[in-house]
């Protein structure tokens, strides 16, 4: 039997929660937009009926799902996937940037996007990031050998 990684298995779980988090925010609509950061703009288009916000959204469910089978690959659920430490290096720096930087925006920034969302959101969004990051990089840490294999 294959060994498997807990962390990069968590890691996969909170991608496709996220991802299904966003499936749900399509369905709730326009206060949904509003609610988890999308900006005001966003829920304006949903409102009207526009598909723009709900293609964007599908995006970046395809994109965290894309991530969670990655995450999901390296701890060895999953079978290999293509340029996989790579990609897990890419995603677990998008995941550790994301929510290092977005402390320092509603300082650095004054642009009404940044400032519309709000200090709560910003904190608890790289929070949320932050620790995604962080369960990326032990598990990749712990996984390196494996990771650095040809397939």
């Amino acid at each position: 039997m294959k060994q498997t990684n807990g962390f990069l298995t968590v890691a996969g779980v909170l991608s496709f929660v996220a991802a299904m988090l966003h499936l749900a925010v399509i369905a709730g609509g326009p206060d949904w937009y509003r609610f988890f950061g999308a900006g005001e703009d966003m829920a304006v288009m949903a409102e009207q009926g526009s598909l723009y916000p709900t293609l964007v959204t599908l995006g970046i469910t395809g994109v965290l799902a894309t991530w969670g089978l990655y995450a999901w690959s390296g701890a060895g659920i999953l079978f290999r996937l293509p340029f996989l430490r790579t990609c897990l290096v890419l995603i677990t720096a998008v995941y550790s940037i994301r929510g290092l930087y977005g402390f320092f925006v509603p300082v650095l920034s004054d642009h009404p996007y940044v400032t519309s969302l709000g200090t709560d959101f910003w904190i608890w969004s790289s929070l949320i990031c932050l620790s995604f990051g962080v369960i990326h990089i032990i598990g990749v840490r712990q996984r390196w050998t494996y990771l650095s294999e040809q397939a």
